[in-house]
């Protein structure tokens, strides 16, 4: 697993996400997305066939496998206390599986890179946060 103890334990912490796809024009598409992370993958989905006509659905079916995901918050102002996780990978075709929202349609997103920051939420100082850079291991199931 390359995710430290820190980073599953926020992103089990988060309820949304944000989730980046490209059309095969190559334009861009970021929408929020509920999301479940087992530690390994993301899985992003929902309930009922209507999730395979939404956009990022689309996107995928088309070839554009390549995704971002980002998962952060904004915890103060004042003192300002920002914190998150982003996560480049690869996303595979949609399966039925039972998730977060029940019996549904989800697709798998494996991480190849990821970055977080400032997890333990300090406030920012005089330089912006120092992030966590890793090159994820690519499962085998």
């Amino acid at each position: 697993m390359s995710f430290t103890d820190e980073e599953l334990a926020y992103l089990r912490a988060q309820p949304l996400a944000r989730l980046a796809t490209v059309d095969p024009a190559g334009a861009p598409d970021v929408v929020p997305v509920a999301f479940e992370c087992d530690g390994r993958v993301f899985w992003v989905g929902g309930s009922g066939e209507s999730v395979l006509a939404t956009r990022k659905f689309r996107n995928v079916a088309a070839g554009a496998d390549r995704v971002a995901l980002v998962v952060d918050d904004l915890v103060s102002l004042d003192p300002f206390v920002a914190r998150g996780v982003r996560v480049y990978g690869r996303a595979e075709q949609p399966v039925r599986r039972t998730g977060m929202t029940g019996p549904g349609v989800y697709m798998r997103i494996t991480p190849t890179v990821s970055w977080s920051w400032n997890l333990a939420g300090e406030p920012v100082g005089e330089e912006w946060y120092p992030s966590r850079r890793t090159v994820h291991d690519v499962p085998r199931d």
